[in-house]
């Protein structure tokens, strides 16, 4: 199947939106967020690097402009009746065309939200948007509307999760397997990404992360892959994906031997990482997740070597990444809630003596408090 969901999902989560925009007086939406297409109609595709653009009608409605590449892709993964296409010709402003759909439908003079906080809108393309429509209707940033329903899973997005949390642990088994002195990091990432392909998953919303030696201290990927020394660190990075839902996992690796340093920061590591799960619970603020992390890296001499976030939510997501906001950070007063799902990251990296130490896994939320997806262990594993 291409459709991941039931119409029954599909009608529900629609009409929740459209109560969204009810109570923000909006009489319709534009989305240019590929996550927010996929949600409400099943809409999966990378079309979203071009124009493209999907309204909601505060009376049902909806309506996909994309280009013809997109055309099959939105019959067979959707339940999209009405794509419109706009043609790649010379001087072609698509913008123009989204004015005349929207004239189509009556959204003249009339209040309609927006997703400007979306990779989907270059500053380019909004400013073409930003021309066209000026004097036609009056624009309003609604980019958090769709992304506060997706906030709390459904019993079918559960499911998916939990599958690419068991991809997550096939693809740190498979990588595992290859660590070793000598060994090439190409060979661990390509294992790492195969299982999850052979268990039925899919390519992230980002590059799988690996960094070994003073690389270890990355929180991104970068190019140039080497080989493992006969002592070394190496930090991974990754997530498992089953139909564009996420469950990510972090973890430090060391080859030869261990360093004292080591040990400690992973004792510290691990008791920040359970201290999270341990404030998770619904009613709870993610700024009290935070504090929890902070108090025990904080107390242990470690406050200059953590970040100041260590989680984020997790869900279907798109590349250039699979961050799904807001992060668990000082102060956030977003309320825990049941049926959410959290990446929690507890990083450590000493850049004075170039080490680190990173374990964390998803976990989602339920009415006791934090479950843990994974079901790698915390040990720290050396090789």
């Amino acid at each position: 199947m291409s459709v991941h969901f039931t119409k029954k999902e599909f009608n529900s989560r629609q009409s929740k939106a459209i109560a969204a925009l009810n109570e923000r007086s909006l009489d319709g939406l534009l989305m240019f967020r590929q996550e927010s297409m996929y949600y409400l109609s099943g809409y999966d595709s990378f079309g979203y690097a071009m124009f493209q653009c999907l309204y909601l009608g505060s009376d049902g409605r909806m309506v996909l402009l994309t280009r013809a590449p997109d055309l099959a892709q939105a019959e067979l993964t959707s339940i999209l009746d009405d794509i419109r296409i706009w043609k790649d010709v010379a001087g072609m402003n698509p913008a123009q065309n989204l004015k005349q759909l929207l004239k189509e439908l009556g959204c003249e003079n009339k209040n309609l939200g927006i997703e400007y906080d979306s990779v989907g809108l270059t500053a380019h393309n909004y400013r073409l948007l930003d021309s066209a429509l000026a004097g036609f209707c009056k624009l309003s940033d609604a980019s958090d509307l769709v992304n506060k329903l997706r906030y709390i899973k459904s019993e079918k997005e559960l499911e998916y999760t939990r599958t690419a949390a068991a991809l997550a642990d096939d693809a740190y088994d498979a990588g595992i397997q290859l660590t070793k002195a000598g060994a090439f990091e190409g060979d661990i990432l390509a294992a790492m990404q195969g299982a999850v392909f052979k268990g039925g998953g899919t390519y992230a919303g980002n590059e799988f992360i690996i960094g070994s030696g003073e690389h270890a201290l990355l929180c991104r990927y970068h190019a140039g892959p080497r080989h493992l020394d006969k002592v070394d660190q190496m930090t991974l990075e990754w997530a498992g994906c089953y139909r564009r839902y996420h469950a990510a996992m972090m973890r430090t690796v060391l080859v030869g031997e261990a360093r004292p340093e080591h040990h400690q920061m992973h004792a510290v590591a691990t008791d920040a990482l359970l201290a999270c799960e341990e404030k998770l619970k619904p009613g709870n603020t993610l700024g009290d997740v935070f504090a929890a992390h902070a108090n025990v890296m904080d107390s242990s001499g470690l406050k200059e070597h953590r970040l100041n976030a260590c989680g984020y939510t997790m869900g279907c997501a798109y590349a250039p990444i699979w961050v799904d906001y807001p992060m668990i950070y000082k102060n956030n007063p977003m309320v825990i809630e049941e049926n959410m799902v959290f990446f929690l990251h507890m990083i450590l990296m000493n850049r004075d003596n170039r080490l680190a130490m990173c374990p964390g896994h998803s976990v989602v939320i339920g009415s006791g408090g934090a479950e843990r997806l994974s079901r790698t262990s915390l040990n720290l594993e050396i090789k």
